[in-house]
C-alpha cells in the first residue's frame, strides 16, 4: 500500500495578511468538551486533460493562503489561560500541508478503496507534549498520476465540529473557483440566555444534562482492539420516502411524519441492534445535532455547536422502527433554545479540566444536514465524486452520519456513512430492512472483508 502513494513534502502554509498582534480566541465550553476527538475528511475529484505534476497543488496552495486570512484561529496555536483552559493565540503560525502523488487514477482508487487506504490521504499528527508548535489543522493534496485529486482535511475537534470543517473547505473551494469567499465565517462566543427567558420557576432540561453528566463522570470507556470499518450508503429520494413511510406510526397525523434524519437514524438503530445480538431491545444510542439555528446563530458560526442527547428506549412498541423514529423525534423536539441553554449553563459550572470521551453510547447518530459537501467545487464543472467523513471519538463504538447526497437525486435523498466494528459490516448489509430499500453501496473496508465480502 505504501508504494502506491509518494509523499513529496510537508510544508507550512500561512495567510497572506498577518493577524493583529496580541489577538487571542477563547474556546467555549462546547469546544473544550471535544478535546479528545478529531475529524478527518476526504473529497475526491476527477480532473480535466493533461496537467503537469504539481500544477493543481500549486494553485490550491496559493488559494489556501488567501482563504486562511479569514480564519485566524485555524492558523493559530493552542495555549492555556490562567484557569488551565485551552485558548487560541492567533499568531499566523499556519497550517501544515502535505503534498503527495498516487499511482493510477482516482476512479481506480475508489474501486479498490478501504478504510486504511483512505486514511493515507488525510494526514494527522497527535499533539504529544508541545501544543504551541503543533498545527491544529492539516491539509493533504494528493494528485493521481492518471488523473484526479484527493483533498484531505484533518483537525482536532476542540476547534471545529464537522459543520465548521466543511465550512472551511467550502470557503477554500470558493476562493479557488471565484477568487472570493461567498460566505465568510463568523467568530464570537456562544450566545447567553435571553433576559426575557430567565424564569425563576424554569426547570432545567434534566435528561440532556444527565447525559452529559454521565459522560463526564465516566471519564474513560472500554477500548476494544476490534478494527473499525466504514461503509457509505446512498439513499435516493424514493428510498428515503419509503423509509419514512415504514417509520410512520399507524394512524399518526401527517405533521408527525419523521424527518429524513429521524427515519434513517431509526432504521440503522434497529438494524444495528439486531447485528449486535439484541433480539427484543435496542442498543443505547445518542443523537448528535447541530444547534446553530436553535441558538439563533448564523450558518457561518465557527466553533463547536453540535450537541449529544441520549434517546430513551423505555416506551418501544411492537413496531420497533416506528417506535424508534418516534423516540428520536421526541428527543429532537425537546432540544430547543431553553434546553440547550440549560446544558451550556450547567457545563460552565463544572470542572472541565479532564474532558470526557463523547462516545458514551453504543451508537451515535449524527445529522450533518446543515452542510452540503457536494457543493465543495474547486474547479468549474467538477463537483466531488465521493466524500468521506471520519469523526473519531474513541474505539469500539458505532456511528451513523446522515448528510445530503449529490444534487439531482431528489430533495429527500441522503448519504449515510456508517462506522462500526469490522465484523459487523457484512451482517448490516444483509439485514432485511436494508435490503428492502436497496441503497447504493460504496465500501470502505479493511482488506480482509474486501476479499471475503
Amino acid at each position: 500500500m505504501a508504494d502506491m502513494i509518494t509523499y513529496i513534502c510537508k510544508r507550512t502554509v500561512v495567510s497572506t495578511k498577518p493577524v493583529q498582534p496580541g489577538k487571542y480566541y477563547p474556546l467555549s465550553v462546547l469546544d473544550r468538551l471535544m478535546e479528545r476527538n478529531h475529524i478527518r475528511m476526504v473529497f475526491y475529484y476527477r480532473s480535466t486533460g493533461d496537467r503537469e505534476a504539481g500544477e493543481t497543488t500549486k494553485k490550491l496552495r496559493e488559494s489556501l493562503s488567501e482563504m486562511l486570512t479569514f480564519f485566524p484561529i485555524v492558523t493559530g496555536r493552542l495555549l492555556k489561560n490562567n484557569e488551565g483552559q485551552w485558548m487560541i493565540k492567533c499568531n499566523d503560525a499556519g497550517v501544515r500541508m502535505v503534498e503527495a502523488r498516487a499511482k493510477g487514477s482516482v476512479d481506480e482508487w475508489l474501486k479498490q478503496l478501504d478504510r486504511e487506504k483512505e486514511l493515507k490521504l488525510v494526514h494527522w499528527e497527535d499533539m504529544y507534549h508541545k501544543p504551541y508548535f503543533w498545527s491544529t489543522f492539516y491539509v493533504q493534496l494528493t494528485e493521481f498520476e492518471e488523473g484526479g485529486l484527493a483533498v484531505g482535511l484533518s483537525c482536532i475537534q476542540l476547534l471545529a465540529d464537522p459543520i465548521c470543517a466543511t465550512i472551511l473547505i467550502k470557503s477554500w473551494a470558493d476562493s479557488t473557483l471565484t477568487g472570493a469567499m461567498i460566505s465568510p465565517p463568523t467568530f464570537h462566543p456562544l450566545p447567553p440566555r435571553k433576559p426575557a427567558n430567565k424564569d425563576s420557576t424554569h426547570q432545567p432540561y434534566s435528561h440532556l444534562i444527565n447525559h452529559y453528566k454521565s459522560l463526564i463522570e465516566k471519564r474513560t470507556h472500554a477500548i476494544t482492539s476490534a478494527k473499525q470499518a466504514t461503509i457509505t450508503l446512498t439513499f435516493t429520494h424514493q428510498m428515503v420516502q419509503a423509509c419514512i413511510d415504514m417509520a410512520l406510526t399507524t394512524g399518526a397525523p401527517d405533521r408527525t411524519r419523521p424527518s429524513p434524519f429521524e427515519a434513517l437514524a431509526s432504521l440503522f438503530w434497529v438494524c444495528l441492534s439486531k447485528v449486535k445480538g439484541m433480539k427484543e431491545e435496542l442498543i443505547n444510542m445518542s443523537v448528535c445535532l447541530d444547534m446553530r439555528s436553535v441558538l439563533g446563530l448564523d450558518k457561518g458560526f465557527f466553533g463547536n455547536c453540535m450537541v449529544y442527547n441520549k434517546v430513551s428506549t423505555a416506551s418501544l412498541g411492537k413496531n420497533k422502527l416506528s417506535s424508534a423514529a418516534k423516540a428520536i423525534g421526541e428527543v429532537v423536539a425537546k432540544m430547543d433554545n431553553e434546553g440547550i441553554m440549560d446544558l451550556i449553563e450547567w457545563l460552565e459550572g463544572k470542572d472541565k479540566h479532564s474532558p470526557p470521551l463523547m462516545n458514551g453510547c453504543d451508537l451515535i447518530s449524527a445529522s450533518l444536514e446543515g452542510v452540503d459537501p457536494y457543493l465543495v467545487t474547486f474547479e468549474e464543472g467538477f463537483s466531488p465524486i465521493h466524500v468521506s467523513y471520519h469523526i473519531e471519538a474513541g474505539f469500539g463504538f458505532s456511528q451513523v452520519l446522515v448528510l445530503p447526497s449529490p444534487s439531482g437525486d431528489g430533495p429527500l435523498s441522503r448519504v449515510v456513512i456508517v462506522t462500526l466494528p469490522e465484523d459487523e459490516v457484512v451482517k448490516l448489509c444483509e439485514d432485511d430492512l436494508i435490503l428492502r430499500l436497496s441503497p447504493t453501496r460504496a465500501r470502505i473496508l479493511s482488506s480482509s472483508i474486501t476479499k471475503n465480502g
